[in-house]
């Protein structure tokens, strides 16, 4: 018996990635959410897996188990604030977060191509920012954003959409840190011209949109969700 999986999302243990997987499943998808760690919660309308995106023969197995995929949405990310001036740490953050990406686009591209598809990258605001103690996560949220443009070429005559989100200052466990610390999250908060912080929430309508016939003529973009973050 043939799955059923419509939607696969990655990184979708908690924050953005859950977020999404949910938004997809009450939009109607079969979704399948992967990643590595316990779940913050679960959803009965959402199938749950564990998938290391650094390991590419699990990757191309997952993948080739849903030949009637038609949205991938990459989420899998790590930051480890300080210490990826450490060349180990900066390789295994670009490995998860950029070729972790590559690894799922490039598996799923023949389900793709014959079921219409599209992709959705998650970029960030260091896709166009540098990050003073990220050097690894925002080297790899830029690759993300070339990456994004570079696959929409190369996967348009297979009929394949590739976009990407770019988030602002969303309130994760990522970014935890930030939210506890009064001095830099009230820098945040008055940058943001919205005033308040992102919840993972806010990214699931722009995804469905990415994914829907109503953005058919939309390929090779990066769509900020950031509050006006960018705009100051």
């Amino acid at each position: 018996m043939k799955s059923t999986t419509t939607v696969l999302v990655t990184g979708a243990t908690s924050g953005i990635g859950q977020a999404i997987a949910k938004g997809f499943a009450r939009a109607g998808e079969q979704v399948l959410a992967v990643g590595i760690g316990a779940l913050s919660d679960s959803d009965e309308n959402v199938q749950y897996a564990s998938l290391d995106v650094q390991d590419n023969d699990a990757v191309r197995t997952v993948v080739a188990a849903h030949p009637q995929l038609r949205v991938v949405v990459n989420c899998a990310g790590i930051i480890q604030r300080g210490a990826e001036h450490d060349p180990e740490v900066f390789q295994r953050v670009v490995d998860i977060n950029l070729t972790g990406t590559m690894r799922v686009c490039t598996a799923a591209r023949a389900a793709l191509a014959v079921n219409n598809g599209a992709i959705i990258n998650i970029a960030s605001m260091l896709s166009y920012f540098g990050g003073g103690l990220v050097p690894g996560y925002a080297s790899s949220k830029g690759g993300i954003a070339q990456l994004t443009k570079s696959l929409a070429i190369a996967y348009a005559a297979d009929g394949i959409r590739v976009n990407a989100l770019a988030p602002g200052w969303i309130a994760t466990a990522l970014t935890q840190n930030l939210q506890d610390d009064q001095v830099r999250s009230r820098a945040v908060l008055d940058r943001t011209p919205l005033g308040r912080w992102g919840t993972p929430q806010d990214l699931i309508g722009p995804a469905l949109f990415l994914a829907s016939a109503d953005a058919g003529f939309i390929t090779g973009s990066i769509l900020n969700v950031d509050g006006g973050y960018a705009a100051m």
